[in-house]
């Protein structure tokens, strides 16, 4: 294998608003000859890199792929041979139901050197921006971020005893995870929230129980990206409203 001469960085966008990205995310684009983008991060960063940087979309977001995750991991080996410095740049945290893990093996056993740089990821933005905190000091001790969606749609969605849920791309299967919290005892009156487009300037948080979550989803017409809260921190958060 001949040498590779660039540096590949595996950037979080952060979930929406595009003053979240890191200092060190921030930097690596400034300095990027290649940004290779999802739909999910914000097209504003890409005012940041430089005139004569290579932007190439390669989609992804939730159900909506331009390009297989194949293909990308080959265009970002290719591209790391052709420039010193490439930025994959993923909404959200690249680790975090995010294929960042996969891009990153896939690379260094090419022999590519890799950064991951963090992001902060709607799961936990979203619902800090309207009030609602994940935990609460020696009341709620725990939180679990669970995807609201598998590849087998028969596939039984988890929910597991914590003291918070919060799903992810479970917009087009609310169904079957009010089903998963009913099934793992929550009740009709367990407190959730749908948020859209988290901590963009067209947000929106919908207010509901387990029991009226799915109508009232549809009622508002939630679409992707959302997160869903669901526990007793929805309450505590209305009261900061």
């Amino acid at each position: 294998m001949r040498e590779v001469r660039g540096r590949v960085y595996i950037v979080g966008a952060g979930p929406g608003d595009p003053e979240l990205i890191t200092i060190k995310g921030l930097k690596a684009l400034k300095e990027a000859d290649c940004v290779l983008y999802d739909f999910l991060s914000n097209s504003q960063l890409l005012d940041h890199a430089k005139d004569v940087c290579e932007k190439i979309c390669v989609g992804k977001a939730d159900g909506l792929h331009l390009r297989e995750q194949d293909e990308i991991n080959s265009l970002l080996y290719e591209k790391s041979r052709e420039h010193k410095i490439t930025v994959r740049l993923k909404g959200g945290d690249p680790f975090i139901f995010s294929r960042g893990h996969e891009e990153a093996v896939y690379l260094k056993s090419k022999g590519v050197a890799v950064d991951v740089i963090p992001g902060i990821t709607s799961a936990i933005a979203g619902p800090e921006y309207y009030g609602i905190p994940l935990t609460i000091k020696n009341r709620i001790s725990s939180v679990a971020i669970i995807t609201g969606r598998k590849k087998d749609i028969n596939a039984p969605i988890e929910a597991p005893g914590c003291g918070t849920l919060v799903y992810l791309m479970a917009v087009a299967n609310i169904s079957n995870v009010v089903k998963a919290l009913w099934e793992s005892g929550r009740s009709d009156e367990t407190p959730c929230a749908f948020i859209e487009r988290a901590t963009r300037k067209d947000s929106r948080i919908v207010y509901a129980t387990v029991g009226s979550v799915e109508e009232e989803a549809k009622r508002a017409g939630i679409k992707p990206p959302a997160v869903l809260v669901v526990g007793e921190v929805v309450d505590y958060g209305k009261r900061n409203v």
